[in-house]
């Protein structure tokens, strides 16, 4: 008998420290007006020192695991591209921190699109049968790897955790996900990079410079090269399951910049209205961005059980995916 990932929790957390546009405006020679009208921005939050990337994954996971019902799993996978140590990977810290020691853990390495790819390993497990219940974890801090003096990132990226828990079910069951589109374009790698600190730079026997230890990002291409990879991949999950867009009640894109989910909206021909996002509240939180974005829709009631959600990604690599998702019944957070 065919077995099925069906979402049965879900969590978010954001450090407490809110950071407004008006308090990078000064220091970057920008305002308010500027990064909101460009972005749709108005605040993001930044972890406090000594706060690591494990830290929001455990505050997340946490209410994921409250939102379930079951406080045990047993793998735990972490997207995320602000690993606490180079190695080992988050993932054991974070499941040792839960109490969760024994479990499967890993990290997983897709930057934006990282989420997407972990929740596709993760349905991998639960459908080989390796896998019962999975913790499923998108967290960044963000703040520790942005050049402060590179307007063009620091007003844009923010830090949080976004967890969902899975479990072996049967197919159509409310809560099911998939089927998924992944890709890779490892050509692009240097339109979003951190170009110093691994192997490539420490064996080529030349110091880097400042900002090369610093996240980089050219904006202009990636925008249009993530519209186009965002839509392509959301047609074909569709495809591959069967659906039409007019079957989707919701989308729920990275939250990169607005402007982009209103590009990608207008590339699938979906009404806006039936975005749902939270990137003026939050920036672009990379891997957790979509699981933050579902916590927080299904905290203000907008998701209802039988929901189609659409699911998309974009993100250094260059990668990209989609899932469909069906909306559980989910107690109220």
């Amino acid at each position: 008998m065919s077995r099925a990932a069906v979402l049965t929790g879900i969590g978010g957390y954001l450090p407490p420290r809110a950071v407004p546009n008006h308090e990078l405006a000064a220091r970057l020679d920008t305002s308010d007006e500027w990064i909101t009208s460009r972005t749709g921005i108005r605040q993001r939050y930044f972890a406090a020192p000594g706060t690591a990337t494990s830290d929001l994954a455990v505050g997340a996971a946490e209410r994921a695991l409250k939102s379930s019902g079951e406080p045990v799993v047993d793998t735990v996978v972490v997207a995320t591209t602000t690993p606490d140590r180079p190695c080992p990977a988050t993932a054991p810290s974070v499941a040792a921190k839960l109490g969760l020691s024994g479990a499967a853990a890993y990290d997983v390495s897709a930057v934006c699109t990282g989420f997407v790819y972990g929740l596709a390993t993760a349905c991998g497990l639960i459908a080989t049968g390796t896998a019962e219940r999975v913790l499923v974890i998108g967290a960044e801090t963000y703040s520790s790897i942005l050049d402060p003096e590179d307007r063009s990132t620091s007003v844009i990226f923010g830090d949080g955790a976004g967890a969902v828990t899975l479990r072996a079910g049967e197919p159509g069951e409310p809560g099911e996900i998939g089927p998924f589109d992944l890709g890779s374009d490892g050509a692009g790698r240097d339109l979003i990079t951190v170009r110093a600190g691994g192997s490539e730079q420490r064996l080529s026997g030349t110091k880097p410079a400042a900002n090369e230890r610093y996240f980089a990002m050219a904006g202009k291409e990636v925008f249009w090269r993530a519209v186009q990879c965002m839509a392509e991949s959301a047609r074909s999950v569709l495809d591959r399951a069967g659906l039409a867009l007019t079957e989707i009640d919701w989308l729920v894109g990275h939250q990169a910049n607005e402007r982009i989910l209103r590009r990608l909206a207008e590339a699938l021909g979906l009404p806006y209205e039936r975005n749902i996002g939270n990137i003026a509240e939050v920036g672009n939180t990379a891997a957790a961005s979509i699981p933050l974005a579902l916590a927080d829709a299904h905290g203000a009631g907008t998701l209802r059980a039988g929901d189609r959600v659409l699911l998309t990604a974009f993100g250094g690599g260059l990668t990209w995916g989609s899932a469909l998702l069906t909306w559980p019944d989910l107690p109220p957070s």
